[in-house]
């Protein structure tokens, strides 16, 4: 690139913008059998979220993982150290282990919950071989959209890898939409079709160190994808601003609309006084030094999906 040029990669939204929901929508209007799997999924959910069905699976389970770098540039080629850095952060927030949890609001410290979900790089590909867990692939598209191209050799990007073996990871040069505009990433909800199943992060959002850059530059935009891999919706029920959406989960509050930035507490709506929002949870879009929770209602949830739609994980296959 010419000295003086701007790599638009590189530039960072002011606010978090997630893509999870109209790849949702788009998926329900195209594909039968996704709304039909969905409505599978949430029955399960609902049962587990209602305790009319108790987990069974005991122990951690081991989630394998398959980082598909895709970069237009050599910057976006990202290091080894920058991927295992966003798998440390999935594995301290998805077991209650991050050291910034004591920020959580007192009235909410006893809903935090351990997910006793883990990520591992994948040992193994899928003939068996060893592997690092990485594939690089060089590209010549700058940017991608929420049409799953990168998912795919054939436009450029990288094909899956088997989705009942591993989280497909896609780390993006760019990703924009010209409905949405510029997106940090997206997931595919359990049920999808399994080619494109996984998560989708533009390269600066991923991690910790090397391209990542402030304010979404503390790995949690993995966990909040990750967190929409497992079947939880977004906190506010993405209705807009209204206040008839719903998460599903019983103990995250009514809010009307998603908290950005570093909100204070209470952040009130909703008739939801005296505590407020939530904000403080993964799957608000506040920066990534405001979020810092899941509650139990949402373990429940991926509970259910672990021991429904992503059963094949408890059997260790592929790590």
């Amino acid at each position: 690139m010419p000295e003086n040029e701007t790599d638009e990669t590189t530039s960072v939204p002011a606010q978090r913008v997630c893509g999870t929901m109209p790849v949702h929508r788009r998926l329900l209007t195209e594909d039968l059998s996704y709304a039909m799997a969905r409505d599978a999924v949430e029955n399960r959910a609902f049962a587990f979220e209602q305790g009319f069905e108790t987990p069974s699976r005991t122990g951690v389970t081991v989630i394998p993982v398959v980082v598909h770098v895709v970069h237009h540039t050599a910057e976006q080629d990202i290091s080894e150290e920058q991927i295992v850095s966003q798998i440390d952060v999935l594995n301290q927030d998805y077991r209650m282990l991050n050291p910034d949890v004591s920020n959580v609001p007192r009235v909410w410290q006893p809903l935090v919950a351990d997910s006793r979900i883990e990520f591992r790089l994948a040992a193994q590909d899928p003939d068996g071989r060893p592997t690092t867990g990485i594939t690089r692939t060089s590209t010549a598209t700058d940017t991608f959209g929420m049409d799953d191209a990168i998912k795919f050799t054939s436009n450029g990007g990288q094909d899956a890898w088997p989705a009942d073996q591993y989280l497909n990871f896609w780390v993006a040069p760019r990703l924009e939409d010209p409905t949405v505009g510029e997106i940090l990433g997206y997931a595919q909800f359990p049920g999808g079709p399994a080619a494109t199943d996984g998560v989708v992060i533009a390269h600066s959002f991923v991690g910790t160190t090397g391209t990542a850059r402030a304010p979404f530059d503390l790995g949690r935009t993995a966990t909040h994808e990750v967190g929409h891999w497992l079947n939880l919706f977004h906190i506010w029920g993405d209705d807009g601003q209204g206040c008839s959406g719903s998460d599903f989960v019983a103990d995250t509050p009514n809010a009307g609309g998603p908290n950005f930035g570093r909100p204070t507490f209470p952040s009130l709506s909703c008739h939801n006084a005296p505590d407020g929002d939530m904000f403080v949870n993964y799957m608000d879009y506040t920066d990534d030094a405001g979020m810092f929770m899941f509650t139990q209602g949402q373990v429940a949830r991926m509970d259910a999906t672990l021991e429904g739609p992503r059963s094949s994980f408890l059997k260790g296959e592929g790590a």
